[in-house]
């Protein structure tokens, strides 16, 4: 049954190969008919074996330049180059082998077929060519019913578009002309039709021409570009559609199409511009290895739990006292891997250490992920004793349990809002990070990794804004000048393994989030992709700072003292430990505050020397390097 998917799946490159080895076969057959009489010193024997060496160095090369992923139909100038590089160099080894083997050396045949191979196997892609446009393009008078577009630029990618829209089945678009930056290209025309150049005065142009959709198709597009695109074509009444060539698969025509054309997403316009991750060393890493995640249900440690579920672990654990969370992520790695995942989920608190002592000695783990915790500020602020428990305690016993039971790696999930805390939060992932670092002197590796705010994460400010879009506003944020570090949840989990993989003794992490962005400005971006006009659709109100709540995050309490990684965005903060009776002590005060004998927010004042009152922080915070830095950007 799996081999018959497989070749539903492939049936297109097996097309392919049938087509090419008739090709072959045609070619070397015709060679021989033709010059056999003028060359009967070269016997059949030796013509079929140089034939062979040809045909299976070809398909050899062809593979190693993934010849058979093309689509027929979009084959361009740099499919057919790689075509001929690939067959010219199957002709060299082909000559190379047949000298090695000792068969008759006729140069003529080995070039002659080659040749006329890759002229005739270039003719037949586009003939489909040819056959799709004219056959599959639907009648002109069908027109009047689709959507009027423009294409936002002119090359590959544009065309490639274009000729998706016009050559579709069942294409619900009419794509009426191209624009582009680059004013050699302006009056040429790609797939018939005409480019104009993109200045101001293509707006008019493009409102006269009753224009309903802009599909922006450009390679490799920064989020700085994607941004001053929407705010330029935004000028328009046009919908702003993005045009995604990464999204592939094995969809139907028109499936493929529809999904390839979306909505921009506010992580087009994250202002920074996307890292590559070496996942190799992660696989290389985490391959055969036990691995626990706390707090695995959550949207941090489930993605974390699906990275590490693709490097192949020996066993992994995902324990979290969320069971709904829990749940949907066993459901979906067991759809997605059935039984070649050996993966187990625990329901337990990190408050319990007895649960903790036995799922530790039973399952062994050699790295462990700890993302459990309480990260919401205004309700820690209310209910601190919380924080503490979960939090600091909840870190202390796990920490203990991955150290009596011989853990390799301990990686904690630390946040920006453990830097100069100003809330009782902050504060209680500042000491975490702390009673870590005071582990030095362990078989153990301890580290912890530091970044911002994640988007789209349970709780975070974006399915909030989307929700206040979804119900007619207002948008409601604390204050017009907030600025925060964001990161998407899979390019945090990344770094997070990576971190992990590079852990040594005691590091602090600390991950770059690119530049700090204004809330005020997600927002106002936010408005804008649902189509609405911020301040006219949708109003933004300011309701005031929440308890505990600070101007800018930091994610450094020293960026002078930046030590750098192989990885040019992870750092490792310098940071002088405490040792492990100061930790004990500062525990100890803590303890007071779980009896009722201080407040939470004292007590942590007493053990986190950096902790301060947001009030001291946002009276200087004009003047911080963050604010300077979304002043810049905005």
């Amino acid at each position: 049954m799996k081999i018959f998917d497989f070749l539903i799946k492939r049936k297109r490159a097996l097309l392919l190969l049938a087509i090419d080895f008739c090709i072959f076969l045609a070619t070397n057959c015709a060679y021989y008919l033709t010059t056999h009489k003028s060359s009967p010193d070269y016997p059949l024997s030796h013509f079929i074996i140089n034939s062979a060496f040809l045909v299976f160095s070809a398909f050899f090369i062809r593979f190693g330049f993934h010849i058979y992923k093309s689509i027929w139909r979009y084959m361009n100038a740099d499919d057919g180059f790689r075509l001929i590089i690939s067959d010219g160099l199957a002709g060299v080894i082909a000559l190379a082998a047949s000298y090695v083997a000792g068969t008759h050396f006729d140069i003529w045949h080995i070039l002659s077929v080659a040749s006329f191979s890759a002229l005739l196997t270039l003719s037949s892609r586009f003939a489909y060519r040819l056959l799709y446009k004219y056959l599959k393009t639907p009648a002109a008078k069908e027109d009047i019913h689709k959507i009027p577009v423009a294409i936002v630029g002119a090359g590959q990618l544009g065309a490639q578009l274009a000729e998706e829209l016009i050559s579709g089945k069942n294409s619900n678009y009419k794509p009426l002309f191209f624009i582009d930056r680059n004013k050699a290209k302006t009056n040429g025309q790609i797939a018939g039709l005409r480019i104009y150049y993109e200045d101001d005065s293509i707006i008019e142009f493009i409102n006269n021409q009753s224009v309903s959709e802009i599909f922006i198709a450009i390679h490799s597009l920064d989020s700085e570009t994607a941004k001053k695109l929407l705010e330029f074509y935004g000028r328009t009444a046009c919908k702003i559609k993005l045009y995604d060539s990464s999204i592939r698969g094995f969809y139907s025509e028109d499936d493929g199409l529809r999904k390839r054309i979306r909505d921009f997403q506010i992580e087009d316009l994250l202002f920074r511009k996307p890292q590559g991750i070496n996942d190799l060393d992660l696989v290389r890493f985490y391959s055969g290895k036990t691995v626990l995640v706390t707090g695995g249900g959550g949207s941090i440690g489930s993605e974390l739990c699906r990275m590490i579920a693709k490097c192949r672990p020996r066993k992994l654990i995902i324990l979290d006292i969320y069971e709904n969370g829990a749940y949907d992520l066993q459901q979906e790695l067991r759809t997605k891997y059935g039984d070649s995942l050996p993966f187990s989920v625990e329901i337990a608190s990190v408050r319990d250490v007895q649960r903790l002592d036995s799922i530790f000695n039973f399952y062994r783990p050699e790295i462990v992920f700890h993302a459990a915790a309480h990260k919401h500020v205004p309700l820690m602020e209310h209910s601190g004793i919380e924080a503490i428990k979960n939090n600091v305690f909840g870190t202390y016993n796990t920490a203990n349990a991955a150290e009596k039971y011989g853990a390799e790696k301990f990686i904690l999930i630390s946040t920006d809002k453990a830097v100069n805390p100003t809330n009782i939060m902050g504060a209680s992932k500042r000491m975490c990070e702390m009673l870590l670092q005071c582990r030095g002197d362990s078989k153990t590796t301890f580290a912890a990794v530091r970044f911002g705010n994640v988007l789209g994460s349970n709780g975070s400010v974006i399915p909030l804004f989307k929700s206040q879009i979804a119900s007619g506003g207002p948008i409601t944020i604390t204050d017009k000048r907030i600025v925060r570090y964001f990161m998407t949840i899979p390019e945090a989990s990344h770094l997070v393994m990576q971190a992990g993989a590079m852990a040594k003794r005691g590091e602090l992490f600390a991950l770059d989030m690119g530049k700090p962005i204004r809330i005020y400005d997600l927002a106002v971006n936010m408005i804008r992709l649902s189509g609405l006009e911020p301040e006219v659709d949708i109003k933004i109100d300011e309701i005031g700072l929440r308890p505990g709540e600070k101007l800018y995050e930091e994610l450094l309490l020293n960026p002078e003292t930046l030590i750098r990684t192989p990885n040019d965005m992870i750092f490792i903060e310098k940071d002088s430990p405490f040792s492990r009776e100061e930790i004990e002590k500062k525990l100890d005060v803590l303890s007071l505050a779980l009896k009722g004998d201080i407040s939470a927010k004292d007590a942590l004042m007493k053990v986190v020397p950096s902790f301060k009152e947001p009030d001291e922080v946002n009276r200087s915070a004009e003047n911080s390097r963050e604010m300077k830095l979304s002043e810049k950007h905005s």
